[in-house]
């Protein structure tokens, strides 16, 4: 039994998965901020040419 409790506190194949997870969730996170930050801009700029567009016309 103690062979089996020590072997459980040795392994360390979990905590590998939940770092990666926590990567890939961070990486996400970043990507998602990335996206927002450029849709906010595309927004504004293609309001400014519909709004050149409807003055030249």
């Amino acid at each position: 039994m103690k062979a089996l409790i020590n072997r459980f506190k040795e392994d360390e194949s979990g905590a590998t998965a939940i770092e990666y997870g926590l990567i890939a969730a961070l990486i996400a996170v970043a990507i998602i901020a990335a996206i927002r930050a450029v849709g906010g801009t595309l927004s504004d700029t293609f309001d400014n040419i519909n709004t050149e567009l409807d003055a030249a016309s």
